[in-house]
């Protein structure tokens, strides 16, 4: 099976169904307009919970999804259950690791997004590579201050649970309809699971065959985001290769750039435009003794202000490897994609580039679909080159 590529739509604003299918029709159509105007363009839907009520609540809401895709040359081959609600009001910042995997909230509405997947995927006449995979990206357990005040014990066992119920359902899809849908755990800065040994550690304690669900990690599986490893210096490879010796599979890779500063006096006046009010941008500084400093926000880190390079979570355009005086995670990419072995079975790639609208004016395009449309055109060769995508 080919590897696919696309885009994530929760660049898009979108709380209700109707928001949703606007914002496709307006930037979605144009970037196949641009990338494929004689083919299909895969995207990676994001839905919010509201939005994917409104489908499930439509006796035939799925129908009229996938035929309205169809009409447009969009197919989905993955969904970002990541942003549960808003992702795009005034002030998201924490809220969106709200509800957590301790919450039941958090389960019904991945079941719900698998089940809205298993029948948008497309037939296999349409699209082979796409038509019999489906994979769901989510956060990881969730933000480790709040989901420890729960009691971190007893959330993460339920966590646990639910996150086991929902492999059992997604095993119940594929025997229901032949397609494996599996859910991928995002590791994120600040997030109860942020380092690829957590990822490791949590399979190995908590994902575990048990009744009805034989193998439970064909079903949960790891979303590999590059930007979140680069803000952890975690390099590319190491993490691929401790998923890989702990048995734990790479379902979905976030093709993703981070902002790097120098710590020069005119990189930090730059970086101080990115400090917006709409996202959370963890921050880690690695000092000269080779100690990394984690702040959960960019203002908290300029409050301390630590000497050393600066990393940021901001997702930045994946084909800029410099921002003015500041530069970019970009070459984290190619380290990444080198990385992966034909058996690693890694087969969707999602750029995901969700905060076009929040970076300062000059790094922005003539309009958003180019800037997604040049993000595209730039990867795909690269792909190509080493044998991820057809040429």
């Amino acid at each position: 099976m080919s590897a696919v590529l696309g885009y994530c739509t929760n660049v898009h604003a979108g709380a209700t169904l109707s928001a949703t299918l606007a914002a496709l029709d307006r930037h979605a159509t144009a970037v196949r307009a641009i990338v494929a105007p004689n083919g299909l363009l895969p995207i990676g839907l994001w839905l919010s919970s509201r939005a994917a009520n409104e489908v499930r609540n439509d006796a035939d809401g799925t129908k009229r999804l996938r035929d309205w895709l169809a009409s447009r040359g969009l197919v989905v081959f993955t969904m970002n259950g990541f942003p549960y609600g808003d992702f795009h009001a005034g002030s998201v910042k924490k809220a969106v690791y709200e509800p957590h995997w301790g919450d039941v909230r958090r389960a019904l509405y991945t079941m719900a997004l698998a089940d809205i997947l298993a029948e948008i995927l497309p037939d296999a006449t349409v699209a082979p590579d796409i038509a019999l995979e489906g994979s769901i990206s989510t956060l990881p357990l969730g933000w480790r201050p709040s989901f420890a005040q729960h009691g971190y014990g007893s959330s993460l066992g339920v966590a646990a649970s639910q996150l086991l119920q929902v492999a059992r359902h997604l095993r119940q899809i594929e025997d229901r309809t032949g397609a494996c849908i599996h859910l991928d755990l995002e590791p994120e800065p600040g997030c109860a699971l942020d380092r690829a040994s957590q990822v490791v550690e949590f399979f190995d304690r908590c994902v575990k065959p048990g009744p009805g669900l034989v193998d439970p990690r064909r079903y949960l599986r790891v979303c590999h985001d590059i930007c979140h490893s680069a803000v952890m210096f975690e390099p590319q490879r190491e993490t691929i290769e401790a998923y890989r010796a702990g048995g734990v599979r790479v379902g979905k890779v976030q093709i993703s750039s981070a902002i790097v500063c120098d710590g020069s006096d005119r990189a930090f006046r730059e970086l101080r435009n990115f400090d917006e009010p709409k996202f959370l941008h963890q921050t880690s500084v690695l000092d000269g003794h080779g100690v990394v400093h984690a702040f959960e926000d960019l203002d908290r880190a300029f409050d301390d202000a630590p000497d050393g390079i600066w990393r940021v979570h901001f997702h930045v355009p994946i084909d800029l490897d410099s921002l003015g005086a500041l530069g970019t995670s970009q070459r984290e990419i190619d380290e990444l994609l080198t990385a992966i072995s034909p058996a690693d079975g890694i087969h969707h790639f999602e750029v995901e580039t969700y905060a076009w609208n929040a970076m300062p004016m000059d790094f922005r395009r003539d309009s958003l679909a180019r800037g997604i449309a040049d993000e595209l055109l730039w990867i795909r060769p690269r792909m190509a080159k080493i044998g991820l995508l057809d040429a």
